[in-house]
């Protein structure tokens, strides 16, 4: 696991985007699989100002969730969120876009569906996750099994409360989403994680420091061949092991050793 800490969020967030740039420059038939949320809107801003130097023309994106019960054109949508973030500003094929139906008959067969097509496709180049305060990564709240696929998930009531505020007065938070499972996640080639702010700082330290453990389903992390983390000073702030962190590489650069 590679730990990055920048100056401010608005550092952590645009060496993400570079980061992203990077590999769809080198493979422009990359398969990414993408994520939303505040912390990834800076980062999505900087791939819609790189729009016109880079061409998205051949990648291929899943989502990692969506909400059971939202239609594509709900407001609060992950199809709409990533249609206003990102899909709408570049040239990708929008067929080659996914994200789970939340409105599908039957969410168990999507989401099963949904981890096919994933698979049957070769898997994912690059994985971007953000990080719930709980520990969650996707929507997999504490205890979920982590060896899960793709699945419909009840959602914690701290995430719904952090969620409350997207939406409209008087309106239900949904209970349950569709999801890409651990599982599903730790099979990407790479992955990309970012956490900004101090009120991540506790779900930080225990994705990096504490024991893998299902309590805290970003910590099965550390198992990962090829992970790096992106943070900022409030993120990395619980880390008993900073020092090191910021010898190993100071002012979050890479150190190339040949």
């Amino acid at each position: 696991m590679k730990i990055l800490i920048h100056d401010s969020a608005e550092a952590a967030t645009s060496a993400a985007a570079r980061d992203i740039l990077s590999l769809v420059r080198a493979r422009p038939a990359c398969r990414l699989g993408l994520a939303t949320g505040g912390t990834m809107e800076p980062v999505y801003a900087e791939l819609r100002r790189a729009a016109a130097e880079v061409s998205f023309r051949a990648v291929t994106t899943f989502n990692l969730d969506e909400y059971v019960g939202l239609s594509p054109e709900h407001p609060q949508s992950y199809h709409r969120y990533m249609a206003e973030q990102l899909f709408d500003h570049i040239d990708i094929d929008r067929a080659n876009t996914h994200v789970p139906r939340g409105d599908a008959a039957s969410p168990n067969t999507e989401a099963r569906d949904y981890d096919a097509r994933i698979t049957d496709g070769g898997g994912l180049d690059l994985q971007l996750l953000g990080l719930g305060a709980n520990g969650h990564i996707g929507f997999n709240e504490p205890f979920s099994s982590l060896g899960s696929r793709t699945r419909v998930k009840t959602l914690a009531r701290k995430t719904r409360d952090d969620n409350a505020r997207l939406f409209a007065e008087g309106e239900v938070v949904p209970t349950y989403a569709i999801t890409m499972g651990v599982g599903t996640i730790m099979e990407a080639r790479q992955i990309l994680l970012v956490a900004t702010g101090a009120h991540k700082a506790e779900a930080v330290a225990a994705m990096i420091e504490g024991p893998v453990s299902a309590a805290c389903p970003a910590s099965v992390l550390q198992f990962h061949p090829r992970v790096t983390v992106r943070l900022d000073g409030g993120a990395a702030s619980a880390l008993k092991g900073r020092d090191y962190l910021d010898f190993v590489h100071p002012n979050a650069e890479e150190v190339d050793l040949g």
